[in-house]
């Protein structure tokens, strides 16, 4: 089952923290968020699973960003979440959609006990200018049947900005 607007808001401070919060940015079964004002590139074409990739970071100026076809923009939410018993998923905003602008390539799908702010995996079927702060995505929940399982990920979990792949982490015990 996914939550309503309003049982979102009534969960907030309990099992869902969404900070800064924003009333007029609640859904009828979603919540909006926003994006933040850099994004990072990787600086190589061509990336390896196993290693660490070099970033650069872009500002995002008041007047826009142009993002062009063929290159991946990692961006970042501007609000902090938490959730508690409840499965966190993140789309884009269909008015984005619509624009050829996709907000994540695979990572929607956020897990129990997730703290942190949500890398958006960002890119444009055709060139785009994308502005600071507008309201890219929106988090929705599912509610769970069976024992919860808190993700504690030590990769993302509590992330204070951006966050490149790490999966060169997991490959190198291996």
């Amino acid at each position: 089952m996914i939550l309503t607007g309003p049982e979102i808001v009534r969960r907030m401070g309990q099992d869902i923290r969404i900070e800064p919060y924003d009333p007029s940015l609640v859904n009828p079964n979603s919540y909006n968020l926003r994006l933040n004002d850099e994004l990072v590139v990787y600086k190589n074409h061509e990336l390896d699973m196993k290693k660490g990739s070099e970033t650069e970071i872009i500002k995002i100026p008041p007047e826009g960003l142009v993002i062009e076809p063929g290159r991946l923009y990692l961006g970042r939410t501007v609000e902090y979440t938490e959730t508690f018993n409840l499965v966190p998923m993140l789309e884009g905003r269909s008015s984005i959609g619509r624009l050829g602008l996709f907000v994540h390539v695979t990572a929607g799908f956020g897990d129990v006990g997730f703290r942190g702010y949500w890398t958006l995996e960002i890119s444009a079927i055709q060139p785009i200018r994308i502005y600071p702060f507008v309201s890219i995505c929106q988090i929705f929940y599912h509610t769970i049947e069976g024992e919860i399982v808190e993700y504690k990920s030590g990769k993302y979990q509590n992330n204070k900005g951006i966050q490149p792949s790490l999966l060169f982490k997991e490959l190198e015990k291996s």
